[in-house]
């Protein structure tokens, strides 16, 4: 039976995020449901779901593909019995407490993700999430024209899920092994127009390398000024979880960070969907410089 086709949607924040009311997620969404949850998507890059415990991992996957084609990790396996979960478990040291876009470092970078709360912590473990239009736009018109012409190296050569790891235990050894075990380099512009909006994003976070061009000491000064705009409070949005709770977001118009402030256990599962190569402003495509 498809469900309603009349959704509240609630903004939660000035800037980004709105959270969805009336739907029980599913491979058998109305067709309205759906334009309206693809419509929030692009006016608020980021909607929550609450209350979704019905999902398991396959059903969890059905929904994922009414939103588009299922898009694998390039490089970690996937959780098993399954077609494209990624599993962020931190009793194996994943934890991605780095301000990211997913999966920057290959050209067909994933279009949505559709992240489940599977176990969650009494305490701690939000999510936050920046919008980078929005941050391209506060940027004075000297560093607007700067960031029009910079193009960034991305690499997962160190894996943004176990930074500030201090003891790598002989799990999350592997995992880091895993992660790169076959190493991408990919030349991205730091200022990409959106395939749906039209609207011009920041393009950065934590799988940037080098700014093409520049040194190590000159990237690591500039990426800070732009990441800066990008991660300022009022430019985010905070999400406190539970078990069972859906958030998709639009992994080209935003980055997010994965707040390690908990000592119990926590997971989370990953699905990423289509896939997109991102344009600069002059219509030059991203490029994989290196697989290795």
């Amino acid at each position: 039976m498809a469900t309603q086709a009349k959704l509240e949607i609630v903004k939660v924040a000035g800037r980004i995020g709105a959270e969805v009311h009336g739907v029980k997620l599913s491979a058998d969404l109305d067709p309205t449901v759906l334009a309206q949850i693809k419509e929030a998507l692009q006016e608020y890059q980021v909607i929550f779901f609450k209350g979704q415990n019905h999902l398991d991992d396959a059903s969890h996957e059905s929904f994922a593909t009414e939103l588009g084609e299922l898009y694998a990790h390039p490089t970690v396996p996937v959780k098993e019995n399954s077609n494209a979960i990624f599993e962020l478990d931190s009793e194996k040291g994943a934890k991605a407490n780095q301000w990211h876009t997913d999966v920057t470092f290959v050209p067909d970078v994933p279009k949505y993700s559709v992240l489940r709360g599977v176990t969650i912590p009494s305490v701690g473990g939000d999510t936050v999430w920046a919008n980078t239009n929005k941050a391209y736009e506060d940027l004075p018109e000297g560093l607007k024209k700067l960031a029009d012409e910079l193009w960034a190296i991305h690499s997962n050569e160190f894996d943004y899920a176990t930074i500030g790891h201090k003891e790598l235990t002989k799990e999350v050894a592997e995992y880091r092994k895993v992660f790169a075990s076959t190493r991408y380099e990919t030349r991205h512009p730091i200022v990409h127009v959106h395939a749906e909006t039209g609207k011009k994003h920041l393009l950065l976070g934590g799988f940037v390398r080098r700014f093409d061009g520049y040194t190590t000491g000159e990237t690591e000064a500039l990426l800070n000024i732009f990441q800066s705009y990008v991660t300022r409070l009022e430019n985010t949005v905070r999400w406190k979880w539970s078990e069972g709770d859906v958030v998709i977001w639009d992994n080209l118009a935003t980055q997010h960070y994965a707040i390690a402030d908990y000592d119990d256990h926590r997971i989370v599962r990953r699905i990423t969907v289509e896939k997109n190569v991102p344009v600069s402003q002059k219509g030059e495509s991203s490029q994989l410089i290196s697989k290795q």
